[in-house]
């Protein structure tokens, strides 16, 4: 059972196969790295985060040799900016214009991003170090499979951002089956060419990863694997039959989406089994998170909302971590984001960072191991999308929410489901909060708006 502020453990699995033993590995050879990171994913989605009608051995099993966080977070409720604070380890609002999904065909959502198309530079930037860039430079074998979805345009595609190979969607979704987003374009694409081939998505993307893992044999490797799934549409495995519409994009059954999910496990389960033969004994770290909470179909029990929202259940994900050092079964309600993973993994492999490096993520690895004791935090979100504007800080256990002009105050350790609003009661707080936010929000202006007439 977890206690408030402290990291359990549980003894060692009775015959869980890890990757490595729980020492820290030696300096001269350096770990690899696998991060899964699932699309719309809602928090209670995963067995082990309390999944009644899924089963997904592989993932939890992630866990089970490893660290489950209670209180991890996306960067943001919607995919892009996730995306952007994954690989940068800083607030995606630093590059403007990246607060909300960009739309299907490179259309930007909002007036900075639109701003932004129009110029075209809407997509991250490759000039600030990127979690590919800062472990190529280090001697690692990089690959990328998966949904990019941080720019359509070649100067924001996965090889300027330092993956050696790319296979997958560049925008947001697509057919599962015919590979195209709404109104037929094609999206699928290998090393920057659009490509034609058969199958389901999330077999596909677990294929080439395995095949790029078959040629790994003697450099260390990061292995990014941004799965599309569970996102829309609404198709499992066996639907390739099923006409997808503009109509029925969005719509479909609990029982799809759960077949999605393990379909969705299955692959993950396949990659790790490459991982572990073709590792041969090196230190390996696994993890796997949710880029934001789930939409209509997905469980985000027990909290309130879900995607595109700044309640609880829009960004708290489920994050599983295992690798040396990482006591089996352990669990933790450190306070995490996104951007925590280019610090983490740095600190993991003993690696310095770049000197241009200014990450608002912060190193992990104490507490993962039990060296360090969960820590307070004081963390930040903001969303824009068409008029919508939401935003919100919490620090230590206090969350002050702004979202479209009504302002509420929760106590999330006595208040999880966020029903009662604190801000009649509790004045002072929510000024002080709203200050921090206010400060936040100066201290993170993205330089190349400078010129936006906003």
């Amino acid at each position: 059972m977890t206690t408030s502020g402290t990291l359990t453990r549980r003894g060692f699995l009775a015959g869980a196969a890890g990757f490595a033993a729980c020492t820290r590995p030696a300096p001269a050879e350096k770990p690899n790295f696998v991060l899964f990171l699932a699309d719309d994913l809602g928090y209670g989605d995963l067995s082990s985060y309390g999944a009644p009608d899924v089963r997904t051995p592989n993932i939890d099993a992630i866990g089970e040799r490893g660290c489950r966080f209670t209180q991890a977070y996306a960067n943001a409720p919607q995919c892009t900016p996730t995306r952007a604070a994954l690989l940068s380890g800083r607030y995606q609002q630093r590059f403007g214009g990246l607060e909300c999904a960009i739309g299907v065909g490179n259309v930007g959502r909002y007036d900075e991003a639109v701003w932004l198309q129009e110029r075209n530079e809407l997509g991250l930037p490759a000039d600030p170090p990127t979690m590919g860039r800062i472990f190529k430079r280090h001697g690692y074998a990089t690959g990328c499979f998966g949904k990019w979805h941080l720019g359509y345009l070649e100067k924001f595609s996965p090889g300027r951002h330092g993956f050696d190979e790319y296979f997958g969607i560049l925008g947001g979704n697509a057919d599962y089956f015919t590979h195209r987003e709404f109104g037929g374009w094609p999206a699928l694409y290998h090393n920057g060419k659009p490509v034609e081939e058969e199958g389901y998505t999330t077999y596909l993307i677990a294929d080439h990863a395995v095949r790029w893992l078959e040629s790994r044999r003697q450099n260390p490797f990061l292995l990014y694997v941004p799965f599309t799934a569970p996102h829309t549409p609404v198709q499992g495995p066996n639907d390739r039959d099923k006409k997808i519409t503009e109509e029925n994009w969005n719509k479909g059954d609990r029982a799809t989406y759960c077949r999605m999910v393990e379909a969705l496990d299955e692959a993950v389960g396949r990659i790790l089994e490459k991982v572990r033969e073709v590792s041969r004994g090196r230190a390996t770290y696994v993890v796997f998170m949710s880029d934001n909470g789930g939409y209509g179909l997905s469980r985000n029990d027990p909290f309130r909302g879900g995607k595109s929202y700044l309640w609880e259940g829009g960004i708290r994900v489920p994050l599983l971590v295992e690798g040396p050092g990482i006591p089996a079964g352990s669990v933790t309600d450190q306070v995490a984001l996104t951007m925590d993973l280019v610090p983490t993994f740095l600190s993991a492999a003993g690696l310095a960072a770049p000197p241009a490096s200014r990450f608002d993520g912060v190193d992990l690895m104490g507490v993962l191991r039990g060296e360090r004791e969960p820590f307070q935090r004081t963390v930040f979100w903001r969303y824009k999308r068409a008029q919508n504007r939401r935003k919100a800080v919490r620090h230590g256990n206090m969350k002050y929410l702004w979202d479209n002009g009504t302002e509420y105050l929760f106590n999330l350790a006595e208040d999880v489901r966020e029903e009662h609003n604190l801000l009649e009661d509790f004045p002072g707080v929510a000024a002080e909060l709203r200050d921090k936010l206010a400060e936040w929000e100066e201290e993170v202006r993205a330089p190349r708006l400078a010129g936006f007439p906003g």
